[in-house]
């Protein structure tokens, strides 16, 4: 009797990529992350989660989704915290093409901006900018004929610039040379601000005298109120010698009248 050949194996149904997916998330187990995730992130000021924090996280997520640690739904804090990387990376293309007008449709997308919003710099609203000039530069620009001549200067002005322009050429200015009253006015001025830079610098010597006689003063003050410190630290420490030597010679006597 013949045994029955063996059936043949049924082939697995499993694709490649369902088997490269095996951890996957569902959206339930992704927000249940996120608010996870978030409030963690909220008690550290929006600051980096530590190792620890991360297995907080995947227990969380593990107590409401796995139903045991050998399921495929079972997560650990490392594939917790990619989850969180792959959803800002996310989060930053939706932000970007996000606009007032515009909500994103992604579904952790609200979630997310509640806590990273701040983050994220909002994407400029502002219309672009035309590089077209102001005008068409074919269409030519009229311009009306030029009548008015620059008026001819009168004989009066005339004159007086050829007789300033040849002073000039000759070494002067035009003008009339100062008086003798007028030199006599500028000497005055003159001495009159030499003797008061020279009354400045008098005031400023005295004043600079007091002050290098004051600060002589005050070293002698402190030097003497240095020594007579320390002329009362000597009396002090003479005095509670003798007193130590009279503490010292009663107890002796002391000791020879009991014996």
């Amino acid at each position: 009797m013949e045994s029955p050949s063996p059936s043949p194996s049924r082939p697995s149904t499993q694709t490649p990529a369902a088997a490269l997916r095996e951890d996957c998330w569902s959206e339930d187990a992704t927000h249940t992350l996120i608010e996870a995730w978030g409030d963690r992130y909220l008690d550290l000021n929006r600051g980096n989660l530590r190792q620890r924090h991360w297995q907080e996280v995947a227990a969380a997520v593990n107590a409401r989704h796995a139903t045991s640690a050998s399921s495929k739904s079972f997560r650990s804090d490392i594939q917790c915290k990619n989850r969180i990387d792959t959803l800002k990376k996310k989060y930053k293309i939706e932000k970007a093409k996000a606009t007032a007008a515009c909500v994103s449709a992604w579904p952790f997308f609200a979630s997310l901006d509640s806590l990273l919003g701040s983050s994220f710099p909002k994407p400029s609203t502002a219309a672009p900018r035309r590089n077209t000039p102001p005008w068409n530069l074919s269409t030519p620009i009229p311009v009306g004929p030029r009548t008015h001549k620059r008026p001819a200067p009168s004989p009066a002005v005339d004159s007086s610039f050829r007789r300033n322009f040849t002073a000039a050429a000759e070494g002067g200015d035009g003008s009339d040379s100062p008086s003798k009253e007028e030199k006599e006015v500028e000497k005055i001025g003159y001495r009159e601000l030499a003797q008061a830079i020279e009354r400045f610098g008098e005031i400023y010597e005295r004043v600079e005298g007091a002050k290098q006689k004051q600060m002589m003063e005050l070293e002698k003050q402190r030097m003497q109120f240095t020594k007579d410190l320390e002329c009362h630290r000597m009396q002090l420490l003479l005095e509670t010698q003798v007193q130590l030597q009279k503490i010292k010679r009663a107890r002796r006597q002391c000791q020879n009248g009991y014996s």
